[in-house]
């Protein structure tokens, strides 16, 4: 994997996200991610591990969306973990992730819900459950 810039605060992993995005770049989106992340995309279902990140903004960034940065939430820390959110721009509900400070001190998404609209078709549940 390529050399790139640390999120030293949390905070930070939203606007590196717009940026790589914006870039075109997922590899450097999978980057933000901790090796078995777990992303609540596309909505109803999971993505999970660094890699099947990687493949899913491959193929999210092949129609080359524009990404609007977004104002961040204040984010709540505790000890190694903190969670952050923005209130999104395109009617997606809420953002919220999970990150964890690293040994280097950087900090890397470790869940992430990039979407709170409910899916159509069933009763929302609170999301995907865990095996």
């Amino acid at each position: 994997m390529a050399e790139y810039e640390k999120a030293m605060r949390p905070e930070d992993l939203t606007r590196l996200f717009v940026e790589r995005a914006n870039a075109g770049d997922a590899e450097g989106i999978a980057a933000l991610y901790e090796e078995d992340a777990v992303m609540a995309y596309p909505p109803g279902s999971r993505t999970v591990g660094r890699q099947a990140i990687r493949e899913l903004w491959e193929k999210v960034l092949a129609s080359r969306p524009r990404f609007e940065p977004e104002e961040p939430l204040p984010t709540l820390i505790c000890g190694d973990i903190a969670l952050t959110g923005t209130p999104p721009k395109d009617g997606a509900g809420a953002r919220a992730q999970v990150v964890r400070r690293q040994p280097d001190g950087s900090w890397l998404r470790l869940l992430d819900r990039p979407e709170f609209v409910p899916v159509t078709g069933g009763p929302v549940t609170g999301g995907p459950v865990a095996d």
